[in-house]
């Protein structure tokens, strides 16, 4: 007999059911602030989750304004669907999200590829959009032919779980992932990962790599920050910089980290997010 393991997670601020018609069932993170404080969105990261990416910032975010926070889709707890993963979805979800819970207009921070999201949701909602902290991210990913090449792998195995029976979408996820991350990460953390529809996880990665906002991103009207990451290994330093260049209204912030600084460095990143979102405040 296997003894059971007790899984220890932080506290995490209180969840709600929010229905997207057509779409499904949500659980947002909805807490913090006064009846009148600004309304900030927080997306995360590829093959993580709201609460992976976020949970460390929280309670100082919660200080000061009302926190949305929810899974993209086929991450943890986020919207299961048929067709494939777009981030335009996603940043469409977005907005509908702060619909469903009576929100007019928010400011939205985004983490690499929740930055590509916030992009879009300014892109595809500008009226709804009140300033944008764009952290660890990037106007595109992938540039160099190695990068090329690891997104076209990611294709191929998107359509591996999503065509094969679900004893291989097990073997993909325990094989590709799990057991790489188990070593590194808490066992909450393993648990959130667990969760993941990996199919569409895999989807989001493709996307990812066709991701490029370079046509438009100097178009965008409202107060932006940038928040960086210096000693970033998976989105570059180049790029991230090229990020702020682009932007007319940017305003750069620096968090000295890699790219996990908002778990690993949170002592740094969250105060260095609040004024990132003050910095929107005062220009907004």
């Amino acid at each position: 007999m296997t003894a059971s393991v007790e899984i220890f997670s932080p506290d995490l601020p209180p969840g709600r059911f929010v229905e997207l018609e057509d779409r499904g069932t949500l659980v947002v993170r909805d807490f913090g602030g006064q009846p009148n404080s600004p309304v900030v969105m927080l997306l995360h990261g590829w093959t993580a989750t709201a609460d992976l990416n976020w949970f460390r910032c929280y309670e100082a975010l919660g200080k000061h304004y009302r926190v949305i926070a929810f899974d993209h889709r086929g991450h943890g707890t986020g919207l299961r669907v048929k067709k494939s993963f777009r981030l335009e979805d996603c940043a469409d979800d977005a907005a509908d999200v702060a619909a469903a819970l009576g929100i007019d207009r928010f400011m939205v921070a985004g983490y690499s590829m929740g930055g590509a999201v916030a992009q879009l949701v300014w892109k595809r909602h500008p009226d709804r959009v009140k300033g944008l902290a764009l952290c660890a991210t990037a106007p595109f990913f992938s540039g160099r032919r190695d990068e090329r090449l690891s997104f076209l792998g990611l294709t191929g195995l998107a359509a591996v779980a999503r065509f094969t029976p679900e004893q291989a979408r097990v073997w993909l996820t325990e094989q590709l992932y799990l057991q790489r991350k188990s070593v590194e990460w808490e066992p909450w953390a393993v648990q959130e990962a667990a969760a993941h529809d990996w199919r569409t996880v895999l989807e989001a990665g493709k996307e990812i790599g066709r991701f490029s906002s370079s046509e438009w991103l100097s178009k965008i009207n409202v107060p932006v920050s940038t928040v960086t990451t210096m000693n970033d290994t998976v989105v570059p330093l180049d790029r991230q910089v090229k990020l702020f260049e682009e932007i007319p209204t940017a305003e750069p912030f620096r968090v000295t980290g890699n790219h996990d600084a908002v778990v690993v460095n949170a002592d740094r990143f969250a105060p260095t997010l609040l004024r990132a979102l003050r910095s929107i405040e005062r220009r907004h």
